[in-house]
């Protein structure tokens, strides 16, 4: 009996463990990323940018920025 309860113990933790990593994948996986909307613009938020470059200066720091920072803008503000 102690072997049979074994058994049963050891397939069933079997299946529970396969289900698991056999959930997801693809299917689960984030869409891509949405780009710019029609007559949107994304551009580099400089505001941001000035903020944080005038702070490291004045701590002495210099900043080089791999990924700026981004903003969206509409079409009719996008022109500034």
């Amino acid at each position: 009996m102690n072997r049979l309860f074994q058994a049963v113990l050891v397939a069933s933790a079997t299946l529970a463990l396969s289900a698991c990593a056999s959930s997801g994948g693809m299917a689960s996986a984030p869409g891509p990323a949405t780009g710019p909307q029609q007559g949107e613009r994304i551009l580099t938020d400089g505001e941001y940018v000035s903020a944080v470059e005038r702070v490291a200066r004045s701590r002495g720091v210099h900043v080089q920025w791999v990924n700026p920072p981004q903003r969206r803008f509409p079409a009719g503000l996008a022109s500034r």
